[in-house]
C-alpha cells in the first residue's frame, strides 16, 4: 500500500518525531511513504515527494515539520475536494495519515463521506482534543511557558512590578493553567473561567499586605473579564477555517491594572516561542507511539479515526468521538490552582 503522509494547521515542537515514526513503521510493514508538502495544500496543487529511512534519519530532536504545513481548507479551495481525489487516484494512494489540530483531522473526517481512507494523530499545543488525553506538542509549549515564567519572576521582584504573561489557548486554557500551577503564578486566567479586575486586584493587595511587592499573573489569549461577550481580538480577517487571530488581553488587563493600582506593570506575549524549539522527552515518545500506531491502524483496516493516548495507552477512537467538541480544562486543576495563589 502507499500512505500519504501530512501535517496541517499550526506546527509545533515534536512533529518530525511523529513523521519519522509514521516512515519507519510503514517500511518495516511493506508500505510506501509519500510525503505532502504544505497540509491540504500539497494534496489538491500535487506537490508530493516520496519519503525513505534517510529521509527521517536525525529529525527526532527538530521542532517544527520537514514536510512543512498550512491552514489549507480544501472545502473552501474551487476543486479542491476533487483535485485531491485526482491526485490520489494518480499517485496511487491507499490510506493519509494527517497529523494536526480539529481542522486538519476534521477535513479527514470530512474525507471519509468521498470513500477517502484517513486516519489521524492529534497535534495541538492547546490540547484542546477530547478524544486524547495529550496532543503533540503540548508538552513542549507548556514548559516554554513555564520557563518564561521562572525568568519573570526575577525580574519582577527586583522590580517590584507586576508581570502578565500571555499566551496561547483560543478555547481551553490548558497551557495558562498548567504552567502557571508549575510556575508558580499568582493568579491564572483561562477561557473557561471568566474572570473580574475585582478578583486580581484584591489578590495583588493582599500579597502586598504579605511583603509580597510583585505579581505573576499567567492568561490564555481566549480568556475574557465577566459580562464580555467576545474575546480579545488581534485580527478580525479569518483564517480558512473561520477564526480570527485573537490577541490583546495582556495588553488590556496590564493598562488596567496599572491604572486602578498605581502599580507599575508589564505584559510578555511569547507567540510563536511557544510552537518552536527543541521538543521534550514526553512528546517525543508521545508522537513516537502515535506514529505507529497509527500505521498499525491502517494495517488493521481502522480508519476515519485517530490515534490517542487514553489513561496512557494508545488506541483508535472513531474521529465522531474524537472530535466532539472542546476538551475544557479540569476545574479540579484551576482550584488546585488557587491554593497557590
Amino acid at each position: 500500500m502507499r500512505i500519504a503522509l501530512l501535517t496541517g494547521g499550526g506546527d509545533s515542537s515534536a512533529i518530525n518525531a511523529a513523521i519519522r515514526a509514521v516512515v519507519r513503521k510503514s517500511i518495516s510493514e511493506g508500505f510506501e511513504v509519500i510525503g505532502v508538502k504544505r497540509g491540504w495544500r500539497g494534496l489538491i496543487y500535487d506537490e508530493l515527494e516520496p519519503l525513505f529511512l534517510g529521509s527521517v534519519s536525525g529529525i527526532i530532536q527538530r521542532g517544527g515539520t520537514i514536510l512543512g504545513t498550512s491552514r489549507t481548507n480544501p472545502f473552501k479551495v474551487e476543486n479542491g475536494v476533487d483535485n485531491i481525489l485526482t491526485n490520489l487516484r494518480k499517485h496511487g494512494i491507499g490510506a493519509i495519515v494527517a497529523i494536526g489540530g480539529d481542522d486538519t483531522n476534521g477535513v479527514a473526517h470530512r474525507l471519509a463521506d468521498y470513500q477517502v481512507k484517513c486516519v489521524g494523530i492529534p497535534q495541538t499545543i492547546d490540547n484542546d482534543l477530547p478524544g486524547t488525553d495529550y496532543s503533540i506538542g503540548f508538552d513542549t509549549a507548556v514548559s516554554v511557558a513555564c520557563d518564561a515564567l521562572d525568568k519573570l519572576h526575577t525580574t519582577a521582584f527586583s522590580h517590584h512590578r507586576i508581570m502578565v504573561l500571555e499566551v496561547m489557548g483560543r478555547d481551553a486554557g490548558w497551557i495558562a493553567l498548567i504552567a502557571g500551577i508549575a510556575g508558580g503564578a499568582d493568579t491564572i486566567l483561562i477561557p473557561e473561567v471568566p474572570f473580574t479586575l475585582e478578583e486580581i486586584i484584591d489578590r495583588i493587595e493582599k500579597r502586598r499586605r504579605m511583603n509580597k511587592d510583585f505579581s505573576i499573573i499567567v492568561a490564555s489569549e481566549g480568556a475574557k473579564p465577566e459580562g464580555r461577550e467576545e474575546q480579545f481580538i488581534a485580527d478580525q480577517k479569518k483564517d480558512p477555517f473561520g477564526h480570527v487571530r485573537l490577541g490583546g488581553i495582556g495588553e488590556w488587563l496590564a493598562k488596567e491594572l496599572e491604572e486602578k493600582t498605581g502599580y507599575e506593570t508589564r505584559v510578555t506575549h511569547l507567540g510563536h516561542l511557544q510552537r518552536g524549539g527543541i521538543p521534550t522527552v514526553f512528546d517525543r515518545v508521545l508522537a513516537t507511539r502515535l506514529g505507529a500506531y497509527a500505521v498499525e491502524m491502517i494495517k488493521q483496516g481502522l480508519f476515519d479515526h485517530m490515534a490517542c493516548l487514553c489513561q496512557n495507552q494508545v488506541k483508535a477512537v472513531p474521529y465522531a468521538e474524537a472530535l466532539q467538541g472542546i476538551k475544557k480544562v479540569d476545574l479540579e486543576l484551576y482550584e488546585l490552582a488557587k491554593l497557590f495563589y
